[in-house]
């Protein structure tokens, strides 16, 4: 069953891709240092080929996560391009790798 739904999404020519990750961060909750990830982290939706961008926080007792970040790109050129843009490499460089505790991407095709 799941092999024809991929079939099905690929025979569509369906480009776009939804970029998520969940994570949780090394500072307290409710912290001002939270507060300027946060902040951050919403700046990438100016990177002009991001697209439906959100910023979330997470709420289930399922997982160990605490936010989400979910965004789309028409396909995989404009996700490349968001990888390499400068905004998106310094956030990480800057922020993510240091304030980052645990994380999970994924990825999907719509």
């Amino acid at each position: 069953m799941g092999q024809l739904l991929v079939n099905s999404l690929s025979s569509k020519g369906l480009d776009m891709i939804r970029h998520t990750v969940v994570f949780r961060l090394k500072h307290d909750k409710g912290s001002n240092e939270e507060g300027l990830f946060l902040d951050a982290a919403k700046g990438l939706a100016e990177i002009p080929v991001v697209e439906n961008f959100e910023c979330l926080r997470e709420i289930s007792p399922k997982n160990n996560f605490d936010y989400g970040l979910s965004m789309e790109f028409k396909d995989q050129a404009a996700y490349e391009e968001y990888n390499n843009h400068p905004d998106h490499v310094a956030f990480v460089n800057q922020r993510w790798f240091q304030e980052v505790e645990d994380f999970l991407e994924i990825d999907y095709q719509l």
